[in-house]
């Protein structure tokens, strides 16, 4: 007995030609992507801070300038900051408005003799001309 079957077309051969990725090279592009995220993203973490530390430099400029001007044009006296803040710089137009410390975003001032542990983001000290974070820590000198 023979079999006849109804068609007698060939059989397809699957092109195998088009390929995707391996895991094994996703696993790599990912891993190289990695290493270079590691590289890169602290390099800008120092820049933001490194321009933080530029304004702040910047700002203590301008107010050791405006509170020499002030002590100049007002009988030799420093504004007071312990009882004023900064309104007696920004009310005569010695400052457009008070400072913010680009490092605490705060704009409150305290000079030194004031009461201690006071939550301030600038601390003046008019002797040496130098500002301060809360903590006392030199911020330029």
């Amino acid at each position: 007995m023979s079999v006849v079957f109804r068609s007698q077309r060939p059989m397809r051969v699957i092109n195998r030609t088009k390929r995707g990725f391996t895991l094994i090279e996703i696993l790599i592009v990912v891993v190289i992507l990695g290493i270079l995220a590691a590289i890169v993203i602290p390099q800008f973490t120092n820049a933001s801070t490194d321009a933080a530390n530029a304004s702040l430099r910047s700002q203590l400029q301008t107010i050791r300038s405006q509170l020499e001007l002030f002590r100049v044009q007002n009988g030799d006296t420093y504004p007071d900051l312990i009882n004023n803040g900064w309104d007696d710089l920004v009310d005569n137009d010695y400052l457009q408005s008070a400072p913010r410390n680009p490092l605490q975003a705060a704009a409150t001032a305290t000079a030194i003799g004031a009461a201690a542990g006071a939550d301030v983001g600038w601390i003046w000290d008019g002797a040496d001309l130098t500002a301060t974070d809360g903590a006392g820590a030199v911020f330029v000198e």
